[in-house]
């Protein structure tokens, strides 16, 4: 990272320093929140988590030769320089508002209620073609991943792409106050988060929050096929800019599916067309390439660079990732789960040649409206003709209720009180040729179940 003096860290984050005076100009070599993490010469931040405080580990990290720590109460006799603030949450965002500002790059933040990750990669793997880029990694995407993904930021870094994941109201003020992006992108606003943000007009509003924080020659692109994002005119005197099926700055047509094999189509962009194949299956992906072609464009790259990064992108665990092992194919979308990314996966599965699997799971934060959700994604489960439905959790009863109702179902269901009654079972039904679906909210672990397939 670049260095920062122990001087303007407590400066940038309100915080009072207590140590040898002739060490407040020393610059730390990085910032962890985990003692593992702390390198020779770094700054520790401890959490108050539910079950550990961080600051039992202070003495550990000034052993191991951290430079410094924060800390939230005066410290008795420390071997560093401590610096005293209120919260460490909040100065671990403040210090990383500083240093984002420190650097000359442009910050891309990706927001949205559905494909933030999946965006986020193919955005990122459009804008290597041109540029050095540093982007989330895995979950980072909160109010402790955020900062912790900007502190991963060198000089050499052009470009960083950054994931804003909310569940509330204020939060994507804070997220994007840390991040300060150039350019925002809103995917869609989707049926998540129900049980805080109440209403798609909630997530909606929610979801903007970050334009406030635009720098002031910022750039919002929206999916402009969303209902709610296309209402939205101008933002901080600025037209946004749109991407979709039929129209926008970024559109596609001559749409064919390419089973597993993933997605062709003619993308056009400001009055240029190429033929591209996205390696990904699903129209879902479609939005993701439009939504990276307009970044690609806004950042000055040409058509033929942005339609290899397109076609050169890679899955990443959890996420539509298809793994082949053992004479089946996995798809590991195991990550999260909401009523639209359910559907985006099961028309994936519907794709497959062989026989097709989906084994299915809760899915949370949906508030009064859960059991309905949960009782549509098994009609519609029943109604692409997936062959196999197999649950387990409290909500999915509701899934295994839903094709047992509908009409010329021919899908076999069952249902099971434990995941490891589900992996028991599974081995005994699996044949050479099948594909599954693997999805749920996170919360649900199937990453387990992934793996007990795929071993």
């Amino acid at each position: 990272m670049k260095q920062m003096t122990l001087e303007q860290i407590a400066a940038c984050c309100g915080g009072v320093y207590i140590g040898e005076q002739d060490k407040r100009h020393l610059e730390v070599t990085n910032i962890a929140i985990d003692s593992r993490n702390v390198k020779k010469g770094g700054l520790f931040i401890p959490i108050r988590g539910e079950r550990v405080d961080g600051h039992s580990f202070i003495p550990t990290v000034f052993q191991n030769g951290a430079l410094a720590c924060l800390t939230e109460r005066p410290p008795d006799s420390p071997a560093g320089p401590c610096i005293l603030v209120s919260s460490t949450k909040d100065a671990l965002k403040q210090i990383a508002a500083f240093y984002r500002q420190s650097l000359g790059l442009r910050v891309v933040g990706i927001t949205g209620s559905v494909g933030k990750t999946s965006t986020k990669e193919m955005i990122a793997s459009v804008l290597k073609e041109a540029y050095c880029v540093h982007k989330t990694a895995g979950n980072f995407n909160n109010e402790i991943g955020l900062p912790l993904t900007i502190f991963g930021l060198t000089p050499e870094h052009e470009i960083a792409v950054l994931e804003m994941g909310i569940s509330d109201f204020g939060e994507m003020h804070r997220l994007a106050e840390t991040a300060n992006p150039d350019i925002c992108i809103i995917t869609n606003i989707g049926l998540c988060h129900l049980e805080r943000l109440g209403t798609r007009d909630g997530i909606l509003k929610a979801k903007t929050e970050a334009f406030a924080h635009l720098r002031g020659d910022g750039v919002v692109i929206l999916n402009g096929d969303d209902d709610k994002l296309s209402t939205v005119r101008t933002v901080n005197g600025k037209k946004p800019i749109f991407y979709g099926l039929r129209e926008g700055l970024a559109f596609a047509s001559d749409i064919t599916p390419l089973g597993m094999e993933g997605i062709r189509i003619t993308l056009h962009l400001r009055g240029q067309c190429r033929t591209v194949t996205i390696p990904i299956p699903g129209e879902h992906n479609v939005y993701n390439a439009l939504a990276a072609a307009c970044v690609g464009d806004v950042c000055g790259m040409d058509l033929d660079a942005i339609c290899h990064g397109i076609e050169t992108v890679e899955t990443i665990s959890g996420r539509s990732n298809l793994i082949q092992k053992n004479g089946i194919t996995v798809i590991d979308d195991c990550y999260n789960a909401n009523p639209v990314s359910m559907r985006a996966s099961i028309d994936v599965l519907s794709q497959a040649s062989g026989r097709t699997i989906a084994i299915l799971g809760d899915m949370g934060e949906l508030g009064e409206e859960e059991e309905r959700l949960h009782f549509e994604i098994g009609s519609y489960v029943a109604a692409k003709q997936i062959d196999f439905l197999f649950c387990t959790g409290d909500r999915s009863r509701q899934m295994v209720q839903a094709v047992q109702h509908a009409a010329d179902s021919r899908t076999y269901v069952a249902h099971f009180d434990n995941m490891d009654l589900l992996i028991d079972y599974l081995p005994s039904i699996l044949k050479k040729g099948d594909t599954l679906l693997v999805k749920a909210s996170h919360f649900m672990q199937f990453p387990k179940i992934v793996e007990a397939l795929t071993l």
